[in-house]
């Protein structure tokens, strides 16, 4: 391995172990030149034939402060849309993943399992984006599937590591896709777009407690099989 390509492996290291969701923004907006920037890296990433099948729709300013309103209020109400469906039920090892992820969230706000009231509450926050100045919202046309879906993955990864890398954090959220239908509406998007997930992404509010909160990782052993690889030299 050369010097540039130590230091680009330095860099990349620095950056995957960095991003991490971020629960807590300042109301900072950051400059359109660099989320154009972002978002055009985030166009690099792969995909089935190179379809790119991702409509992805950045939202700021007015528009987003009606999200912020109605949001909320349609999940007090029961008023919740999916185009894909969810299970909300994990089971075993995936199960004890989500308690300690939940128990590192709200233990970082000092609130215990008995707390329900004050832990939905927290939980509320998914709704008005983190206190985020921008969010960008993640679309998938209706005649792609599963595969391509997996694209959007990759492609949203691929955003998430471009704004930890200029300084911006990020929160990737499942639970904007529950509201499809009003997303929709507010920005006008054809309903032949479906709505898989949604990214909150900002400065981050390093005096908020809920980002002290560190969700750990599965051992390499835990999830990753190797067949045939030699084993490092002692």
């Amino acid at each position: 391995m050369n010097l540039e390509q130590a230091t680009l492996a330095e860099c990349f290291d620095a950056v995957v172990n960095q991003r991490r969701s971020v629960r807590g923004f300042l109301n900072t907006p950051v400059p359109r030149t660099l989320i154009e920037h972002v978002f055009t890296l985030a166009s690099r990433a792969p995909s089935n034939c190179n379809t790119q099948p991702w409509t992805t729709h950045v939202v700021s300013g007015g528009k987003l402060e009606q999200l912020r309103d109605i949001l909320p209020l349609n999940t007090q109400r029961g008023r919740m849309t999916l185009d894909f469906p969810y299970e909300p039920k994990y089971h075993g090892v995936y199960q004890e993943r989500q308690f300690d992820a939940a128990n590192q969230m709200y233990g970082a706000v000092g609130l215990e399992r008995k707390d329900k009231a004050e832990r939905l509450e927290v939980f509320m926050r998914n709704y008005r984006f983190f206190g985020a100045p921008h969010v960008a919202f993640l679309f998938l046309p209706e005649h792609f599937g599963l595969r391509e879906a997996a694209d959007v993955g990759m492609y949203a990864q691929t955003l998430m590591l471009a704004l930890t890398a200029h300084g911006l954090g990020s929160c990737p959220q499942t639970s904007l896709g529950f509201h499809a239908d009003a997303v929709r509406e507010v920005l006008e998007v054809d309903a032949s777009h479906k709505l898989l997930f949604g990214i909150s992404f900002g400065y981050e509010d390093t005096s908020d407690p809920i980002n002290n909160a560190r969700i750990g990782r599965a051992g390499l052993a835990e999830t990753t099989v190797f067949h045939d690889l030699e084993p490092t030299p002692e």
